[in-house]
């Protein structure tokens, strides 16, 4: 049985989609601006500057924040950031969570019960609490690591730490489908021909079951990433993330929040984060909405 993946028409039908083809257009320019920004534009992310708090212009197309800096290039290093996180986060995901639903979905019986009972247990307790206990625990010590090993590398340990914690929180999910699809799966003709032939059971998982599941982990996947940047921004607007000078869209939110006054509003700090952030995740859900459809002809409405 083939991977609905690896139909030529997939990628086809994908093509032939229209939000498809913008999705990838919006994160083709953003992860481009991300990459390239730095290197085309002449403001550093950390340079200050007398000209604070002035309005977008040809000089600063963003305007400029508390400090002088230009905004424009804080919102792609935010941009850098929070797409490392969320691709990152969800790569940790895909690969404990489509290993973890593998074997328990194969396996099935007691060994099923005793995996899918410790998953129900860990979805019970609160991410935003463990999330926290990891930063305040591992913070300081990793920031001590990177500041002795790597000095570049200052600054980011809570970012590491937060990478790691939500991969290893965002799995519970795509464990749970790909649990559900093997069980499945797993009693289909080709599955049962397989083992009638004497294949060993890693060969069935690797050469059966994985490449069938293909479709849907890659579409999850990309409604993960979303997900994970959420969190990241969320943890960052609360002063939990990225410190400052680097910055994330979250970080950048929560300095325009800090900004805003009855006497005068600085609406630019708030508005291009919050509109890049919110590109980004409309432009990763229709991909995954496209995916779908292109995998899955039957999904059409």
């Amino acid at each position: 049985m083939s991977s609905p993946a690896s139909q030529p028409g997939a990628l086809r039908r994908l093509l032939k989609n229209p939000k498809a083809i913008a999705a990838l257009a919006v994160l083709g320019l953003i992860v481009l601006l991300a990459i390239a920004g730095p290197l085309v534009f002449p403001y550093a992310p950390e340079t200050t500057t007398s000209a604070k708090l002035t309005a977008p212009s040809a000089a600063h197309w963003f305007g400029t924040d508390l400090n002088g800096r230009d905004l424009f290039s804080r919102v792609l290093q935010g941009a850098r950031v929070s797409l490392i996180v969320g691709l990152c986060g969800a790569l940790i995901s895909f690969l404990i969570g489509t290993t973890y639903g593998l074997i328990s979905g194969y396996v099935g019986g007691r060994t099923d019960n005793v995996m899918m009972r410790l998953v129900e247990v860990l979805h019970s307790v609160p991410r935003l609490i463990i999330i926290i206990v990891a930063i305040f625990t591992f913070a300081p010590r990793l920031e001590g690591f990177l500041h002795e090993k790597w000095p570049e590398m200052k600054g980011y340990a809570k970012v590491l730490i937060i990478i790691l914690s939500l991969g290893l929180i965002e799995w519970l999910s795509m464990a749970r489908i790909v649990r559900g699809q093997v069980l499945t799966l797993k009693e289909q003709q080709f599955v049962l021909a397989a083992r009638a032939l004497g294949q060993s059971h890693t060969r069935i998982i690797l050469r059966h079951l994985l490449p069938n599941l293909i479709g849907v982990v890659v579409v999850y996947l990309t409604l993960t990433i979303p997900a994970v940047i959420l969190d990241e921004s969320f943890l960052s607007f609360l002063g939990l993330g990225i410190s400052d000078p680097q910055a994330s869209w979250g970080s950048l939110l929560s300095d325009g929040k800090n900004a805003i006054n009855p006497i005068r509003s600085y609406w630019w700090l708030l508005v291009f984060p919050a509109a890049a952030m919110s590109l980004t995740l409309l432009a990763l859900n229709f991909l995954g909405d496209a995916l779908r459809d292109a995998l899955d002809p039957r999904a059409r409405r």
